[in-house]
């Protein structure tokens, strides 16, 4: 049951990518493109973890963290360039 769970909520973060995509690529305005990104990012981190969970192998987790780390430090630098204020 749980594994169904799981498949389904991987296909649904699948078509979330598919989504998040056409916004980055046809984003009106640099924001809606780095929003976007934003997005595929977060995405990104929850189907590491997915992965590490099917597999098992917990390392894949410190990956994700690290990953959304590294993102979170990228979109507000990327923010602050927007406003001019770097």
């Amino acid at each position: 049951m749980a594994d169904t769970i799981y498949t389904i909520s991987a296909f649904i973060a699948l078509a979330a990518v598919i989504t998040a995509g056409v916004r980055l690529i046809a984003g009106p305005t640099v924001a809606d493109r780095v929003i976007a990104l934003d997005v595929l990012t977060i995405i990104t981190v929850s189907l590491i973890v997915y992965i590490a969970r099917m597999s098992g192998r917990i390392i894949y987790v410190d990956v994700a963290m690290v990953y959304a780390l590294i993102s979170f430090v990228g979109v507000v630098a990327f923010a602050r360039f927007l406003e001019r204020g770097l």
